[in-house]
């Protein structure tokens, strides 16, 4: 997995600019969390699709990135969790042990 550091707010213009053309995944995770590193670790087993890019958020040690998420796409924060986001918007949200790779593929196919 080559996940793609997440770390300033700039970023998320240039994920919803991206969308349009190829969706994303932003991978909230919490350093602190056994489950957080659990579904880190199914989503790095799992066969890549080519057609998707992976972010990956310290939500520890970006706490206001994490919250500035949450307020731009409109979810409900959990850690560890999974947006994927199409066309600027986020069009599916997973948390804890429901985040998997599958589902993440079918959605993003729709």
């Amino acid at each position: 997995m080559n996940w793609i550091p997440l770390v300033n707010e700039d970023q998320l213009t240039e994920i919803n600019r991206i969308s349009s053309d190829t969706p994303q995944v932003i991978f909230k995770h919490s350093t602190r969390c056994s489950i957080s590193s659990v579904a880190k670790n199914r989503l790095e087993r799992a066969e890549l699709p080519a057609n998707i890019n992976f972010y990956y958020l310290d939500l520890i040690a970006f706490r206001e990135l994490s919250n500035k998420i949450t307020e731009t796409y409109q979810v409900h924060h959990e850690s560890p969790q999974v947006l994927l986001i199409k066309n600027g918007e986020c069009i599916f949200d997973e948390s804890h042990n429901a985040i998997n790779m599958d589902e993440l593929v079918e959605q993003s196919l729709r």
